[in-house]
Order: C-alpha cells, then structure tokens, then sequence
C-alpha cells in the first residue's frame, strides 16, 4: 500500500480519492471544507495548495501526488511538486506547455504525468497504443460530456471550474492537416453528427491535440472536435463576441473588473451538478493507417452512464488517472521527466482493463 494524497476534492479529485482508497493510503486536500466532508473514510486536510510552502510541506510524506485543480492552478502545482522532487499524476488541463517543466523533472528525477483524463488523457493512450503498433496517417477524437436532461437555455453542465469550460470557447484550436498545424478559432468547423443511442450532436473545433501536435508530428492528419448538443455553438459566439469571455478588465462604477470573472460566477449555478443530475460521456476514435502492410481503420467508441452514484465524466476522467497512479506508484511507470499520455502506449491494455473493471467501456471494432 502506498502513502497517496489528491490534491482537490471537488466532483472529480472526489471520486479518484475514493477509488484509490481501495488499495492505497490516501489523503485528500481541498480548500473546502464543504468538500472533504463529502469523503467518508479518507484522511483530509482542509488547507490553501495555492501557496507553494504550504503544498510543499504538505506532500513531504507522500510516495504520490494526484492532481485535480482547476486548470488556472495546474501548471504552478505540478511546478512546485516537482520542484518538491515528488512523482506526479494530473488531470489539469491547464494553458501553459507542459514540456516547459520537462527539464526540471529530469534534474529532479521526477515522474510527471500530465493531461490524464479522457480526451486529452485516454484518447492518447489509444492513440499512443497504435502508434507502436501501425503506421497512422488519420487521428480523429470526437468527445463530449452532456447532461442526460436538456433544459434551456444551456442544455449544458459542468464537473470542471467554468472558467476552465469557458477556455474551450476562446483558446484557438490547433489541428494537423496534411502535416501543416493549421489553427482556427474555437467553436469553427461545426458539424452535426448522429450518434445511434443519443442522436445529432454538434461538434466543433477545439484545442484537445495538445501535445498531440509535439509528440506524433508525424502523423499527417490530427484533429479533436468536442460535441454538445446541437444549437449550443450560436449562443456561445455571441457571448464570446460581446465580451462576456474576455479577460480583459473593465471599468463598473468606478471598479476594475475582468467580464469572465462576472460570467463565471453567472453560469456556476447554472451549470453546476445537482443532487439526482445525470450526464453521460461520449468519445468516437478513428485511426486510419497501415498495419501489417495492410490498410486498417481503428474505431473506438465509449458511451457511458451516470452510474453507481457517480456522475459519468468524473468516472471516464477519474479513472483513467487513478490507472496510471497506480502504474507509476507500483513502479511500472517510470520515464523520469514530463509524459504527456500518449507516452503510455504500452500500457494501454492495463489501463483499458482497469476502466472496465470499474464499468467504463470502450469498444473497438477493426475494419
């Protein structure tokens, strides 16, 4: 049994605590209270992991750390968790370039896995997996987490900070054609897709390949679309062209505000999980290349229930990171220094497995 702490109990650090709890010591530290009571069982600390002192001082009995903080916070903890020379699994999905930290892992000797939820995190395995394997020209990862209940005006909920949902909307999407990175604005391209068990959905361009476009350049085609449901994109472009986006402050009455700050704490309510609230995840993965000397296409599909009461991309997430802790802290996973996912190829029959075993299934059919 190993000595673990997941730093951020909200929706997501909650569920990765519990089911690490099964076979680990764990300790879980949130600055609310609200929270970690919600954790029955497991050690908690309530306590501000913003401050570099505290997180440090706190992490010093650890063999892991787990990453579930907002995404603004993420590239500053695993900066200082690094710097604090401890092994690192993290779900944020933060802006900055993870490959900026590579070389102080390696002068720490640190293993630091970042990114590992769904997409980006799962999605890379896969992708990594085949890489090993075949020759692929086309990488395709359609991905969404929706609310099973439709209600107006957003048709939209969130287990992640809105301002890191609000990110997606505004940060320009990068993609891979024809081996050219070609970047567009957020919420381009759409398209609207039928999906047999849910219906059309809308999918539209968004920055998910991240280290995607460093690690497999080459790879000639590359490119991530998130889905919601149909209609949303028109809404979201005329908040984002009135400013309700920006960072940029304002002057109200005399005061210096930045509009996100307003329209983050507008949509929380909205937008937040409530007791009974269901949601679902929905990924479609196609691979196409040459395997064998032969032409192969690769589609995986993952469709997956609020189940066990537990929302759906807290578990599709959660257990793709608590995977791979368990990899690193048994000491099956050591590449000192930054990994993003897709660097887990080898393992993606053990992560695979372990996502079954916990319900979340993904299908695969070869064509």
């Amino acid at each position: 049994m190993a000595n673990i702490i997941v730093l951020g109990a909200g929706l997501v650090g909650g569920v990765m605590a519990k089911d690490l709890a099964k076979n680990h010591n764990i300790t879980s530290a949130d600055i609310s209270q609200n929270n970690l009571d919600k954790l029955n069982g497991i050690n908690t600390i309530c306590t501000d992991i913003s401050d570099a002192t505290t997180l440090q001082d706190l992490i010093k009995g650890f063999d892991l750390v787990v990453g579930a903080v907002p995404g603004f916070m993420g590239y500053q903890m695993m900066k200082d968790v690094i710097e604090a020379e401890k092994n690192i699994v993290d779900i944020s999905f933060y802006l900055e370039d993870p490959f900026g930290l590579d070389e102080l892992a390696k002068e720490k000797g640190v293993v630091a896995v970042m990114d590992c939820g769904v997409a980006p995190g799962m999605g890379n395995i896969i992708f990594g997996h085949h890489d090993l394997n075949m020759k692929i020209n086309d990488y395709e990862c359609l991905v969404g987490g929706l609310p099973e209940k439709r209600e107006w005006p957003y048709e939209y909920q969130a287990v992640f900070s809105p301002i890191d949902v609000i990110e997606e909307y505004v940060r320009p999407a990068r993609f891979v054609k024809n081996s050219k990175m070609i970047t567009k604005e957020a919420l381009s391209d759409t398209e609207i897709i039928d999906f047999e068990e849910i219906g059309p959905l809308e999918s539209w361009n968004s920055d998910g390949l991240r280290t995607l476009i460093k690690t497999m350049k080459h790879v000639p085609n590359m490119i991530e679309k998130t889905l919601r449901y149909p209609g949303c994109v028109e809404y979201l472009k005329v908040l984002r062209e009135s400013g309700f986006f920006s960072y940029d402050e304002i002057e109200v009455d005399g005061k210096m505000i930045r509009p996100i700050d307003v329209t983050t704490k507008l949509l929380f309510p909205l937008w937040e999980m409530k007791e009974g609230d269901k949601d679902f995840t929905i990924m479609r993965i196609i691979i196409k290349g040459t395997e064998n000397g032969n032409q192969v296409i690769y589609q995986y599909n993952l469709l997956d229930r609020y189940k066990d009461d537990t929302i759906s991309m807290a578990r599709t997430t959660g257990f793709t990171c608590t995977a791979v802790a368990n990899l690193v802290v048994n000491g099956d996973y050591k590449r000192i220094g930054i990994s993003p996912p897709e660097y887990l190829g080898e393992h993606f029959n053990f992560v695979k497995d372990y996502l079954k075993e916990r319900g979340v299934v993904y299908k695969v059919k070869k064509s």
